[in-house]
């Protein structure tokens, strides 16, 4: 039998029975609905909480840490301390670090571990005062707002939020606070405070360019106030009273960047493995995935027993089919039907059911994951305008390979559950099937 002969007489018998095979492929419809559409809503949280995890920093950075020992706090000029660091991050560390492969940077940072007060005018504010080991600050996956992100002596470059932390000191009951200043190109006059054993209180004076404004970055650049590492560490021995040796006490804090975000957990591995602690935020957005992709296998299963259900349905739906038309069987056997083509007639009309009804659920679940966006992005869109958070981007989002493998599934599924009718059918003996009332 020829092959569109056949497609032609799986259609006809089809059509005959109208009534029964709409109920049979309703079950296929209400599976593969369900299948494409939990998996979608999966897809859709998933897609959406990692443009939200986008905005928690830059996924190609590590943040390296050295591992402290467990014995006493080394003591300062200060009075403050912090204990040994098992193994420092000092040069030999950080060129350890840099010939990893898919390293573009390494930059050492230390932070000003003294007080400070930041004058502009009348304004006062401050800030995390931290020293970069770069020229440019483009290295740390920063851009400016305005002006430069090369990092000079004698000026400083500051984040986003930094000018809201200032204030007028002067200010009266009931006046008008002061609106943040622009401080791009202003000098800022920096008091430096340490605290001798006496009690009393020694300041320095330094005074700072702002080069530029850092663009908004949502993570630790937009609160602090960057300057050369040279004039941190002179500020700290100055703090501390005594010369800093980084060979002996490394660094507090290396920034890794890495060439690309897939490359970020295997490079943190290996940091590890140098015995630091190392820290991106790409292992908390992988995890989040992981627990998303765990949800599409559950939303998955769970409109796969409805699949499983239709097949039964129409497993029994062929069964009764053949019951029914058993004379015909032996008609077609009398007039020459192989037993392969009456197995490929019943066969086909198993995955035709199959195919109309995964095609009519992928229809429907289409349309429901649209009204479902409108009702939920409307939702999260109001949650987010309270919070301050990112607009969500969707809730439900259907990949191309979804509807296509949901499709064919269902026809596998149907063509499946037809197998042991459809064989039942091609092996009836014409005689017997002839005489059957």
């Amino acid at each position: 039998m020829k092959f569109f002969d056949l497609v032609a007489l799986i259609w006809s018998n089809l059509a005959r029975r109208k009534g029964r095979v709409a109920l049979t492929a309703i079950g296929v419809i209400i599976g593969t609905t369900a299948v494409v559409l939990l998996v979608s809503l999966g897809v859709g949280l998933q897609r959406n909480a990692e443009s939200q995890l986008g905005g928690i920093g830059d996924l190609t950075r590590i943040v390296v840490y050295p591992v402290f020992s467990e014995g006493p706090v080394v003591v300062d000029a200060q009075g403050g301390g912090m204990p040994e660091q098992t193994a420092p991050l000092n040069d030999a560390a950080l060129a350890s670090i840099a010939a990893l492969p898919g390293v573009t940077a390494v930059i050492p940072q230390d932070y000003f571990q003294a007080g400070a007060t930041i004058k502009i005018g009348r304004l006062e504010g401050g800030g995390s005062i931290l020293g970069a080991g770069t020229e440019d600050l483009a290295n740390l996956g920063v851009t400016a707002a305005q002006g430069t992100t090369e990092l000079l002596r004698g000026t400083v470059i500051v984040g986003s939020q930094v000018a809201a932390n200032f204030y007028d000191p002067r200010l009266r009951p009931g006046q008008e606070p002061p609106a943040p200043p622009d401080l791009y190109d202003q000098t800022l006059n920096l008091e430096l405070m340490k605290w001798m054993e006496d009690g009393t209180v020694v300041t320095k004076k330094v005074r700072a360019r702002v080069a530029g404004v850092l663009a908004e970055a949502r993570d630790e650049p937009d609160w602090s106030i960057y300057m050369p590492l040279s004039e941190v560490e002179g500020y700290n021995s100055w703090a501390s009273g005594q010369r800093i040796n980084r060979n002996e006490t490394g660094y507090n804090t290396v920034i890794v960047k890495v060439d690309d975000v897939d490359n970020v957990l295997d490079v943190t591995d290996q940091i590890a493995a140098l015995g630091f602690q190392a820290y991106t935020p790409q292992s908390f957005v992988q995890g989040i995935s992981g627990f998303y992709m765990v949800l599409q296998m559950v939303f998955g299963a769970m409109g796969a027993i409805a699949l499983l259900v239709a097949a039964i349905g129409i497993a029994n739906t062929m069964t009764m089919a053949i019951l029914e038309r058993t004379r015909e069987i032996g008609l077609m056997k009398a007039v020459g039907a192989s037993n392969r083509d009456v197995l490929a007639i019943f066969l086909g009309e198993a995955a035709g059911i199959g195919f109309i009804g995964g095609l009519g659920g992928i229809v429907i679940s289409w349309g429901l994951g649209q009204i479902l966006n409108v009702i939920v992005l409307g939702y999260l869109a109001g949650q987010a305008a309270q919070t301050g958070a990112p607009p969500p981007t969707g809730a439900v989002a259907t990949p191309v390979w979804l509807p296509a493998s949901a499709l064919l599934f269902a026809t596998l599924m149907g063509l499946v559950s037809g197998l042991y009718p459809a064989l039942s059918a091609a092996t009836l003996a014409p005689v017997t099937a002839l005489k059957y009332e």
